[in-house]
């Protein structure tokens, strides 16, 4: 019966699903632009047979995007150092962004890289070597530079400084630009936007969640706990939810812990589950470390003190 389901699935592909021609030589069909059950060989015959084919398209898509969305990132949006390709901390605090060439840094390659020329007259990049800044002019002269190359964490970057300084809007056209290139903070930003109402547009919760989701899948640890929330509390979706932080919570995210604890303790994780995700958190945790870090925090809190 399967193989009967897919040889009827393969001619299915093979042939428009509207009018039944044939792909040959000179005609080449294209899948439905949602979905990947059927394939037509114009876009009339696509529309002609929409009514048709509009519930089973809306299922399909569905699933593929759950598949997308709960798929494991590799890691989180930050991902890793490029000097020492350890994965970057999820305290931002722990790492340097440079202007010059929108590279975040960790702080064990920035102390390395301060230590190594500190008794140079004017520092450098630990990345690209180019001079550092000294004045904030000079900074917005750099970050303008990647903004001109379409640099999306530069774009986002200003994004920023418009929304410091109470350019809802500004900050939205930025944020806007950075995610439609991909950047996953710009993402969430724009969830954010669309949940309050700022930057020129309406409150929206569907955008909203779609940020949410794109920032996600980009592995963005904050905006896939807040879906385990969403997931939770306004769909009562206790299923979904713990997919969510159990995601979040292997990426090091420590508030999806909290929430796998709260939703074991209701009865809706099970023990090898919850005990796998602390594991799966511990190592992501651990994979941040390292002796040029745990020195660089040191000499933090000496200058702290």
């Amino acid at each position: 019966m399967s193989a009967n389901n897919d040889k009827a699935g393969g001619m299915m592909m093979s042939c428009c699903a509207s009018c039944g021609i044939a792909e040959v030589d000179d005609i080449k069909l294209k899948e439905c632009t949602y979905c990947d059950l059927v394939r037509y060989c114009s876009d009339a015959c696509q529309e002609n047979h929409k009514s048709q084919h509009k519930e089973d398209c809306k299922k399909r898509a569905a699933e593929l995007r759950d598949e997308l969305l709960f798929k494991q990132p590799e890691s989180t949006h930050l991902g890793d150092c490029p000097i020492c390709m350890i994965p970057l901390p999820l305290d931002t605090s722990k790492s340097s962004l440079y202007s010059c060439c929108s590279k975040r840094i960790c702080g064990g390659c920035h102390y390395a890289n301060h230590k190594l020329r500190e008794k140079e007259v004017a520092n450098s990049c630990a990345f690209c070597r180019e001079l550092l800044p000294t004045t904030k002019e000079e900074a917005d002269r750099k970050t303008m530079k990647r903004i001109e190359v379409s640099d999306p964490v530069a774009l986002r970057q200003w994004g920023f400084r418009r929304y410091s300084e109470g350019d809802y809007k500004g900050a939205f056209e930025y944020w806007t630009k950075a995610a439609k290139l991909g950047d996953a903070r710009a993402h969430y930003e724009l969830s954010h936007s669309y949940k309050e109402g700022k930057g020129g547009v309406e409150k929206d919760e569907k955008l909203e969640l779609y940020h949410l989701e794109q920032a996600a899948i980009c592995g963005h640890p904050q905006a896939r706990h807040n879906l385990g929330c969403y997931e939770w509390n306004n769909n009562d979706n206790a299923e979904r939810a713990v997919k969510h932080w159990i995601i979040a919570a292997s990426l090091g995210d420590d508030e999806s812990i909290e929430a796998l604890m709260f939703a074991f303790k209701k009865g809706c994780v099970s023990k090898d589950d919850f005990a796998a995700a602390l594991r799966a958190h511990q190592a992501a945790v651990d994979a941040a470390k390292s002796t040029q870090r745990e020195a660089a925090e040191e000499y933090r809190r000496k200058m702290k003190s």
